[in-house]
């Protein structure tokens, strides 16, 4: 697309992943991108490092999710980065994409674990939101990272499938309040995607086949499937679309 020239994008948890692939795409199409870590500084240091290198202009802001203060910390971070970047203040598209998956059915999850899942997947991008809201200029975009979960059963990561649940609906909700300013609000939901992070998953030949027949492509999804969409809802293109939830997962389980 190459139309984000002049944007300035934050990417929650883009020091590796799926997060890490949004955040080369945006600064691909031109977008000044905010990386952002919670702990692995290393690894967000070599998407900035990368983008970089491939003519893109990005800075890291770190910040722990799901403690007191969170959004406040993002954001002194981030305006911080903007002026060591030499961006103009502002913000035109934030991308929520930072969360974590605890396994457990609701028998075995506990409170902290339960407190913990909610904070950082549900309360950390409400807050996050709302301090951004306050930076985003009219007209800018904001992506939220959801799950196949949300549309299906899946016991054995319940709290995760909760806390994903109330992002559709904030999505929604979100959309309708902020339409007045031109910004719109989408949901992307993406299936199983191939990342370092899940790699146990598939560390045998028929694991991975397994997972890979999921989708009717049968292979599994890779972190750019996901960014281009994203990439597409942070573009002007994708103006008129607000309040929705786009399935990414390959038809999985159709």
């Amino acid at each position: 697309m190459g139309d984000l020239y002049g944007k300035t994008a934050l990417v929650t948890g883009s020091s590796r992943g799926i997060g890490r692939g949004i955040a080369q795409r945006l600064a691909q199409d031109g977008a000044v991108v905010a990386v952002h870590y919670g702990s692995n500084e290393g690894a967000a240091k070599e998407t900035v490092e990368g983008i970089r290198d491939n003519g893109g202009r990005a800075f890291l802001i770190g910040a722990e999710l799901g403690v007191p203060g969170d959004a406040e910390a993002l954001f002194d971070s981030f305006d911080a980065g903007l002026a060591t970047a030499g961006a103009e203040p502002g913000l035109d598209i934030l991308v929520n994409n930072a969360a974590i998956s605890l396994p457990g059915h609701i028998g075995e999850v506990t409170t902290e674990e339960f407190d913990r899942t909610i904070a950082i997947n549900t309360k950390a991008p409400f807050f996050i939101i709302q301090h951004g809201l306050r930076r985003m200029r009219d007209g800018g975009r904001i992506v939220n990272i959801s799950s196949a979960v949300t549309s299906t059963a899946f016991p054995s990561t319940i709290a995760y499938g909760l806390s994903k649940g109330a992002i559709d609906t904030l999505t929604r909700t979100l959309a309708k309040d902020v339409g007045d300013r031109g910004i719109t609000v989408n949901t992307v939901a993406p299936g199983f995607i191939e990342t370092d992070m899940n790699a146990a998953m598939r560390s045998t030949p028929e694991a991975h086949a397994a997972l890979a027949a999921i989708s009717v492509f049968n292979r599994l999804g890779r972190p750019a499937d996901v960014a281009d969409v994203v990439a597409f809802l942070a573009s002007d293109d994708s103006r008129w679309i607000t309040g929705q939830r786009i399935d990414v997962t390959g038809g999985s389980m159709l």
